[in-house]
């Protein structure tokens, strides 16, 4: 697919270690990194067929019971070509 948008939103305990935008590239793909107050955007020129893992660090602001939000990819010129994640349950205890 050519042209693809990742958007991880966050749960509200959690701020992104490193908030400078910038290309990056790991694992066999490259992209543009955006960190945003709700969610990290990545967009993506190319990705091909396959299993991919993004990484980044977080740090811990509140404790207490929390949903972190959904991951929802999605092509730019053809929304009708999209999937997301399910919300997952953070409990941060002391």
């Amino acid at each position: 697919m050519e042209f693809v948008h990742l958007k991880d939103l966050r749960a509200s305990c959690l701020e992104p270690v490193d908030v400078i935008s910038g290309y990056q590239s790991s694992s066999n793909c490259s992209y543009y990194k955006s960190t945003k107050d709700v969610a990290t955007h990545f967009f993506f020129d190319a990705l091909n067929k396959g299993t991919y893992v993004l990484e980044y660090d977080l740090r811990v602001t509140n404790l207490g019971s929390f949903n972190n939000g959904i991951s929802t990819l999605q092509s730019m010129y053809a929304p009708e070509f999209s999937s997301h994640s399910e919300n997952i349950k953070i409990k941060v205890v002391e």
